[in-house]
C-alpha cells in the first residue's frame, strides 16, 4: 500500500471517497462527479450530501465505510480536530479495507499534516496534504490553488484527479508544506480585509465616497484582494456576503500564528489581525462573514462604508 501509479484508464473510473460535501467539499465533489468518476460520501449533514446523491454519489454512514469502498479518500473539513479524528479515529478511514491515499483539502495545519501521515503511514495509506484556495466560485468552477506536499509517487496518482479541481503547486515530500503555504496565504487575505478597513474608515469620514475611493486603490498600489472584490461586492452593498465564515478564518490565522511561533517567525501584525479576527467573531459570531471584520472597525471609527449612509453619523 502507499504506493502510486497515475490513474489510467479503468483506474480513471475507480471509486473516490470523499469526506465533507459542504460548501467547498461539495462543488468539488461535484467536480469528481462530472468528470466521470464514481463517489462514496460521508458528512455528518444529510441535507449536504442529499444534492450529490440526486446525482449518483453513494452515502456511507462513517467514514470508516467510506474507506471500505474507496482506495484513494478526499477530505474537506472545517478544523484540525474533526480531520484527524475523521482520519485515525476509531471510525476513521485507517481502518477502511480498500484505503490506500488519504488527501486532506481541508486547512488544517502542518502539525495535524504531520501526525496524519505518519498514523496512516503505519497502515501503509499515504497521505498528501493538499489545501485549496479560491473559494466556492472556484471549486465549482474548477479554477482553486491546490497546495500539495506529500510522497511524489502518491502525488503523482492522483494528480489527474487534483486537475479537475484546479491549477497545482506541488512544495515537496515533507508533510504539511502545503498547509503552511495556505495558512501563509490565509493570513495575507484576512490582513487585506482588516487594513482595508481600516483605510476605507479613514477616507469615509473625511468625506470621501467608498466606491470612488476604491476606484483609485483599485489603480494604484495599494491595490489587494480586499479591494479589488470583497469590498465592491460585500462591503459597500452592505452584503457581508463573500461565503467565508469569520470563526473558520479565525482558525487558520490562529494556526498559521502557532506555526510561526513554533518556527521562531515573529508575525506581529498577524498577531493584531488575530485579536481583531477575535473581537469580530464574540460581537457578531463564528458564523458571520469575514468581512463583517468591517463592521467592527466602523464601530470604532463611527462611519458606514458604503449602503445609505457613508459618512459620519
Amino acid at each position: 500500500m502507499g504506493g502510486g501509479h497515475r490513474l489510467d484508464g479503468e483506474a480513471m473510473t475507480a471509486t473516490i471517497g470523499f469526506l465533507g460535501v459542504g460548501r467547498m467539499g461539495g462543488p468539488m465533489a461535484g467536480r469528481l462527479l462530472d468528470a466521470g468518476h464514481r463517489l462514496v460520501i460521508h458528512d455528518v449533514s444529510e441535507a449536504a450530501m442529499a444534492a450529490l446523491q440526486a446525482r449518483g454519489a453513494t452515502p456511507a454512514a462513517s467514514p470508516v465505510e467510506v474507506a471500505d469502498a474507496a482506495s484513494i479518500v478526499f477530505a474537506s473539513l472545517p478544523t484540525p480536530a474533526i480531520v484527524r479524528e475523521a482520519a485515525l479515529g476509531e471510525r476513521g478511514i485507517g481502518r477502511g479495507a480498500a484505503l490506500r491515499l488519504f488527501v486532506d483539502l481541508s486547512t488544517s495545519g502542518p502539525a495535524a499534516a504531520a501526525a496524519i501521515a505518519e498514523g496512516l503511514g503505519e497502515r501503509g495509506v499515504s497521505a498528501l496534504d493538499a489545501p485549496v484556495s479560491g473559494g466556492v466560485a472556484g471549486a465549482a468552477k474548477g479554477t482553486l490553488a491546490v497546495m500539495v506536499s506529500g510522497p511524489r509517487t502518491a502525488y503523482e496518482e492522483v494528480e489527474p484527479l487534483l486537475a479537475v479541481l484546479g491549477r497545482l503547486f506541488f512544495l515537496g515530500e515533507k508533510p504539511g508544506l502545503g498547509q503552511t503555504v495556505k495558512l501563509a496565504n490565509n493570513l495575507l487575505s484576512a490582513t487585506a480585509i482588516a487594513i482595508t478597513s481600516e483605510a476605507m474608515a479613514m477616507g469615509v469620514k473625511a468625506g470621501v465616497d467608498p466606491s470612488v475611493m476604491l476606484d483609485v486603490l483599485n489603480a494604484s498600489s495599494g491595490r489587494n484582494t480586499a479591494t479589488a472584490d470583497k469590498f465592491p461586492r460585500c462591503v459597500v452593498p452592505r452584503r457581508f456576503d463573500f461565503g467565508f465564515a469569520a470563526g473558520l478564518q479565525f482558525k487558520d490565522v490562529r494556526l498559521c500564528l502557532d506555526e510561526a511561533e513554533a518556527l521562531g517567525v515573529p508575525m506581529v501584525v498577524g498577531a493584531a489581525v488575530r485579536q481583531i479576527l477575535s473581537i469580530t467573531c464574540n460581537r457578531f459570531g463564528p458564523d458571520s462573514d469575514c468581512t463583517e471584520i468591517a463592521k467592527v472597525i466602523e464601530s470604532w471609527a463611527n462611519c458606514q462604508i458604503g449602503g445609505e449612509s457613508s459618512h459620519e453619523q
